[in-house]
């Protein structure tokens, strides 16, 4: 299992446009195949902030994600939304381990 912790700043201005264009992203990353989670979350006390938690059955599915075309078309549009770039965090789970506590349920 592969965790990804991205960190994001974004421009005050672009908050909304930001968050609309990253939730299409995480949409449809929950229906790829090796993705189990793709949450967004916003600092409660710095909108500016957000953090996108990836969590990938393994290493393939990591590097299968960046090739979507959901991906890039996010990639692209959220990077003059950046007031800086996102930086990423990767970690191993150590508990739940059991992959089916990782999932996101299928009406997301």
């Amino acid at each position: 299992m592969v965790i990804v912790h991205v960190h994001v700043r974004v421009r005050p201005h672009h908050v909304e446009g930001f968050l609309a264009a990253t939730l299409r992203n995480a949409r449809a990353s929950v229906q790829e195949p090796g993705v189990l989670r793709f949450d967004v979350l916003s600092d409660d006390d710095n909108p500016t902030h957000v953090i996108l938690v990836e969590v990938y059955r393994d290493e393939d599915a990591s590097s299968m994600h960046k090739q979507t075309e959901h991906y890039a078309a996010w990639r692209d549009a959220v990077a003059p939304m950046m007031a800086e770039p996102r930086s990423a965090v990767r970690f191993a789970a150590v508990f739940p381990i059991e992959e089916e506590r990782w999932l996101t349920p299928p009406t997301a």
